[in-house]
C-alpha cells in the first residue's frame, strides 16, 4: 500500500564547512560583496515493483533535499536537509558543523574538526572543539587544539539484561605543535593528551573491554638539507597509555610518567615508542634514498583511528624521469618484520616493495602500472555493485575497510582516432589485491584475493553528440572457503539533443555469477536515463531500471524481476 504523508527527517546537517580556498578572511571586509545566497532544492519520486520475491523497498518513496549557503564577506554558512518517507526515526538535527575563520596569518577552527600533526600523534581524528593555526612571517609556526574526541554512549540492555550496543566513555583531548624552520633546518615538537571521564556513562562490565583510558604522546621531529640536494628527516615519538585509569596509581621510571599534571601513571600504564628516519638525494630528473621505521608492539595514540604497530622496516627508494619525461618510474624495496619484543611464537619476515611506472610515448597511448605489498587500508567495491544498483540512494551507509597486503594495478588507454568528427578509444584496467579483511583490529577473513578486470571501447560522433560504448567486466573473489566469479558485458548509447539541453542514454548489462565453477545466477538489466535542463537552473530527470535475475542453482536465491522508476526535479539559485 502506498504510504503518503509519512515524513521523517533522517538527515539534517547544519554545516559550516569552509574549504581552505574559501575560508573566512576577515581582511576582506569592505572589499567584497557583503552578502551572497546560493543553493538548491531537489525532489525525487521513486516507484518500485517486484515479481517473484517480496518487495525489497516501498512501492513509492519520495526523497527531497536542499541546501542554502549564506555568505557574509566570505564567511560561509551552509544549511542542508533531506526528507524521505522511507525512515520514521528522527536523528539529531545538528550532525557536524565547523567554522574556519582566517585573518592574515591566524586561522581558527571551531566545531567538528580534524587535525593532522604526525602519523604517531594526531592524525585525522574528528573531535568537537576548537583549534588554531598561527603562521606568522618568520621561522616559527604554532598550532593547538582542544575538544571532545569521543562522546559518551550509555550502555543499552535488552530484556535479558545483555548490553546490545557499544558504549564509550566521554573522551576529552588537547594538543599543540610548535615548528621552527630556517635555512633548510626544521624542528617540530608535538604534545597530545586525551583522557576518558569515568563518570560519563553507567557501569560497563570489564569483559566488554570498554575501559576508561588516558594517553600522553610526545613527539620530536627534525629535518636538515645539506648541499641543496641531501635531505635528512627523522621523528621520535613516545606514548604513555593507561588502559584503565581506575587502577591504582603507580610509580614508573619512564620520563612520561614524571611530567606532573600532564599525565598520571597507573598500574595499568604502559610506554611505547615509534621512530622513523629517512635520507634522500634529489636532483631534477632523479632521486634516491633510504628509510628506517620502528614501531613498538601495542603502540597506540588516541589521536588516530588506525595504526600499525609491532613493525620494523628498512626501505630504499628511487625515482627517475626518462626519455624527456615520457616515462616516469618510482621504485621502493626493503624488509619488514614483527615480533619485536619476542613475545610471539613466530616472527613474520617479508620483503616489501612498490613499483610505479607511467609511460606516455605519444598522444595516443597511455600505460601505467603499479605494484605494492605495503599494508594499507582501503574500501574494496566491485564494479557490479554500481552496475546492478537500482537507485543512487542504495548502499549509502556502506563502509567496509580492508587491510591490503599486496596490490597490482595496470591501466592502458589507446586512442584510435581523435578528429573533429570522430573519437575512438580502447581501455583496459586490471586490478589484483591480496587482502585480509579487518574492521578495527578484528580479522574477519584472511587469505582473500580479489581480481577486477574491465575492458572497454568508446566511439563518439562529435557533430551528432552521439556516444556508443561497450565494456566487459569481470570480478573474482577467491578465498579459502569459496570462489565467486561475476562477469559479463555492458553496452551504453548516449546522445545530446536541443543544444545539449537534453541528455538521454540507454544501457544494458548481462552478467553471470559462479560459485566454485557452478553458475548460480544470471542477471539481465536495462536502464533508460533522461535529463533536461531549462535556463541552467531547472533540471528534470527520469530514470527507469529493470532487473531480471534467474537462479540456476537450487541453493541460490529465488528468481525475480524488479522495476524501479525515478522522476526528479532540481532547482539551483544564486548562480550568475
Amino acid at each position: 500500500m502506498i504510504r503518503l504523508y509519512r515524513i521523517s527527517i533522517f538527515t539534517l546537517s547544519f554545516s559550516l564547512l569552509i574549504l581552505s580556498g574559501s575560508a573566512q578572511n576577515l581582511a576582506d571586509i569592505g572589499k567584497s560583496n557583503p552578502i551572497a545566497v546560493t543553493g538548491g532544492v531537489s525532489l525525487n519520486q521513486i516507484f518500485y515493483t517486484a515479481g517473484g520475491i517480496e518487495n525489497r523497498r516501498d512501492p513509492y518513496t519520495y526523497y527531497a533535499s536542499g541546501n542554502v549557503n549564506f555568505s557574509l564577506y566570505g564567511w560561509n554558512v551552509p544549511l542542508s536537509f533531506a526528507v524521505s518517507n522511507r525512515n520514521t526515526s528522527f536523528q539529531q538535527p545538528f550532525n557536524q558543523y565547523s567554522v574556519h575563520p582566517t585573518y592574515k596569518w591566524i586561522t581558527g577552527h571551531a566545531g567538528y574538526c580534524s587535525m593532522s600533526y604526525s602519523p604517531y600523534t594526531v592524525n585525522g581524528h574528528i573531535f568537537l572543539g576548537g583549534a588554531v593555526d598561527l603562521a606568522p612571517e618568520g621561522n616559527w609556526k604554532f598550532s593547538a587544539l582542544y575538544g571532545r574526541f569521543l562522546r559518551a554512549v550509555q550502555p543499552e540492555t535488552d530484556t535479558a539484561g545483555l548490553i546490545t550496543n557499544t558504549p564509550s566513555f566521554k573522551r576529552m583531548g588537547y594538543g599543540f605543535k610548535t615548528s621552527y624552520s630556517k635555512d633548510g633546518t626544521t624542528v617540530d615538537l608535538i604534545v597530545f593528551h586525551a583522557k576518558d571521564e569515568i563518570g560519563s556513562i553507567a557501569y560497563v562490565p570489564d569483559s566488554l573491554g570498554i575501559l576508561p583510558q588516558e594517553n600522553l604522546v610526545v613527539s620530536v621531529g627534525a629535518g636538515k638539507t645539506f648541499f641543496d640536494h641531501i635531505v635528512l628527516k627523522g621523528e621520535l615519538s613516545s606514548s604513555a597509555l593507561s588502559r584503565d585509569i581506575r587502577a591504582q596509581e603507580g610509580e614508573h621510571v619512564h620520563p612520561l610518567a614524571n611530567v606532573g599534571f600532564l599525565y598520571t601513571p597507573h598500574l595499568s600504564s604502559s610506554y611505547y615508542k615509534a621512530f622513523k628516519t629517512s635520507l634522500n638525494y634529489q636532483q631534477d630528473t632523479y632521486s634516491f634514498g633510504v628509510g628506517y621505521e620502528r614501531i613498538d608492539p601495542q603502540y597506540r595514540t588516541l589521536g588516530a583511528y588506525y595504526f600499525n604497530s609491532d613493525l620494523e622496516s628498512i626501505t630504499a627508494n628511487g625515482a627517475a624521469s626518462l626519455w624527456q619525461g615520457k616515462m616516469n618510474v618510482a621504485v621502493g624495496a626493503g624488509t619488514q618484520r614483527d615480533n619485536l619484543d619476542k613475545s610471539k611464537v613466530s616472527t613474520m619476515r617479508r620483503m616489501v616493495g612498490s613499483l610505479n611506472v607511467n609511460y606516455v610515448p605519444n598522444q595516443k597511448l597511455n600505460v601505467s602500472a603499479s605494484y605494492s605489498n605495503f599494508q594499507t587500508y582501503t574500501n574494496i567495491r566491485s564494479q557490479f555493485v554500481n552496475i546492478n544498483q537500482l537507485t543512487p540512494y542504495d548502499n549509502l551507509d556502506t563502509l567496509n575497510y580492508t587491510q591490503i597486503s599486496q596490490s597490482i594495478t595496470a591501466t592502458t588507454t589507446y586512442v584510435l582516432s581523435n578528429t573533429k568528427e570522430r573519437r575512438q578509444s580502447l581501455n583496459l584496467n586490471v586490478n589484483v589485491q591480496d587482502a585480509a579483511d579487518k574492521q578495527g583490529q578484528v580479522t574477519q577473513n584472511s587469505g582473500s584475493k580479489f581480481y577486477n578486470v574491465n575492458a572497454g571501447y568508446m566511439y563518439n560522433v562529435v557533430p551528432q553528440n552521439l556516444t556508443v560504448s561497450v565494456a566487459f567486466n569481470a570480478n573474482i573473489n577467491d578465498n579459502p572457503a569459496v570462489t565467486t566469479r561475476t562477469l559479463g558485458p555492458t553496452a551504453t548509447v548516449s546522445k545530446l539533443f536541443f543544444d545539449r539541453k537534453l541528455r538521454a542514454s540507454v544501457s544494458s548489462s548481462y552478467n553471470n555469477t559462479y560459485t566454485n565453477s557452478e553458475r548460480v545466477s544470471t542477471i539481465l538489466n536495462g536502464r533508460i536515463n533522461g535529463s533536461y535542463t531549462i535556463q541552467k537552473k531547472h533540471n528534470l530527470n527520469l530514470s527507469m531500471v529493470a532487473v531480471n535475475r534467474k537462479s540456476t542453482s537450487e541453493t541460490s536465491a529465488k528468481s525475480f524481476t524488479e522495476f524501479t522508476g525515478t522522476l526528479g526535479y532540481s532547482y539551483v539559485f544564486g548562480l550568475k
